[in-house]
């Protein structure tokens, strides 16, 4: 169970996926569903959810955020919102 999150992204349609870390340390991708599929969440690891061929908005979002702790200037174009 995560203790600390943080928004990554949030697709039009209401579901958003957070960045988190349990009491362990482990840090996680949780993707929490909208009321339309029964407000489901799920839990993946990083390495999962960066695998190659995973280049979708809520992946480009974390690849944002690791490239401004690399760079606080850090820009990307044609990010989806965040």
């Amino acid at each position: 169970m995560s203790t600390q999150r943080r928004k990554l992204y949030a697709s039009s349609n209401g579901d958003c996926w957070y960045l988190c870390r349990g009491r362990d340390g482990q840090l996680v991708i949780l993707h929490q569903q909208t009321a339309a599929s029964a407000k489901k969440t799920a839990e993946v690891d990083l390495g999962t959810f960066l695998a190659k061929g995973n280049k979708g908005p809520e992946h480009q979002a974390l690849r944002h955020l690791i490239g401004e702790l690399v760079n606080p200037d850090y820009s990307t174009t044609g990010l989806a919102k965040r």
